[in-house]
């Protein structure tokens, strides 16, 4: 699941919970909160899932995993995300035209650096990066952690099946758009690749458990699919399931700071391919039905995050743990 802290964590641990990740915004930092699930997990994956790639130099985001990798050696790995133009543009003030070859050299950049071995020089020569380092100290050594590319449309799929060595699905992810788009693309991607091995599919699954107020569990799913929907980054998704209506609401509804009316656009067909949502029962019955329509190595059962306060985002946290118990 989403990190939700040292508290929540280890309950989820124990309840067979086998991977954390952490995302970044304003207020939550990557590399220090993956710091945070190096330190207060034992068994389980861990990485950003993900990191902004482009804010951050190759050296310093395989430093990070590095950093990580020392306490927790064979558990860490890296999910890299370009993030929207303007985020990129006018937050980090750095260039992000082209973030499809940006991010296939930014991975190919930061693995020639987790690759490295103590006395070799560290050279790479990309279209947008370039290092040729000495590095005088014996602190290198080849660390196999797995590059991760969150993709939502078909050519950065390809790219992270070509690139990387899987991808990390967005929570709006449907059986369809699994089964349509994303996995042709990686698996185009990767029969162009020099590395073998099978690409992982990491992705969220949007969650939210209430076995009290399941009313208000999906309501709040309801809102994280509204609002993921107001971004026109991801019109191709819209239209290939034919939600333009529902999206053209969704946003008039935004515009206008009505997040009951966003939640109201969401129809039914679009919670039930998306979300997992209700009661307990519910949830198991929304897994079992959904099947390939979820990621086949890891799924983050990721509660929302939009108008949820930290507080119902850890009671949902550990609500979903239910879900993962196969004797009821």
């Amino acid at each position: 699941m989403p990190w939700r802290g040292a508290e929540v964590a280890r309950v989820a641990e124990a309840a067979g919970a086998t991977a954390f990740c952490g995302g970044e915004f304003v207020d939550h930092e990557a590399y220090s909160t993956l710091a945070e699930m190096v330190l207060n997990t034992e068994r389980a994956q861990v990485g950003p899932g993900i990191a902004y790639a482009f804010a951050r130099t190759p050296y310093a985001h395989a430093a990070g995993i590095r950093g990580a990798w020392r306490h927790a050696p064979g558990r860490v790995f890296l999910g890299l995300g370009s993030g929207a133009y303007k985020i990129n543009r006018d937050w980090f003030g750095v260039a992000a035209d082209r973030p499809v070859a940006r991010m296939a050299d930014l991975v190919g950049a930061v693995r020639a650096w987790l690759q490295a071995e103590n006395g070799q020089r560290v050279r790479y020569e990309g279209e947008f990066h370039h290092i040729d380092a000495v590095v005088g100290a014996p602190v290198l050594g080849r660390i196999d952690a797995p590059i991760l590319v969150g993709a939502f449309n078909k050519l950065m799929a390809a790219s992270a099946g070509r690139t990387a060595d899987g991808i990390i699905g967005h929570g709006l992810f449907t059986r369809t758009w699994w089964e349509d788009v994303i996995r042709p693309a990686v698996a185009k991607g990767a029969s162009q690749a020099e590395h073998g091995g099978v690409p992982l599919e990491h992705g969220w699954v949007i969650t939210a458990i209430d076995d009290d107020d399941p009313g208000r569990a999906v309501t709040d799913a309801r809102r994280m699919i509204a609002f993921y929907l107001t971004v026109k980054t991801y019109d191709p998704y819209v239209e290939h399931h034919g939600w333009n209506a529902q999206a053209a609401a969704i946003r008039q509804a935004f515009a206008e700071r009505d997040t009951d009316a966003m939640a109201r656009a969401v129809t039914d067909d679009m919670l039930e391919a998306v979300a997992v949502c209700g009661t307990t029962a519910d949830g198991r019955d929304a897994l079992a039905r959904r099947g390939d329509s979820l990621p086949r190595h890891v799924a983050y059962l990721a509660p929302p995050s939009f108008m949820v306060s930290e507080r119902r985002g850890r009671r949902y946290a550990l609500a979903s743990l239910a879900l993962l118990d196969d004797s009821r």
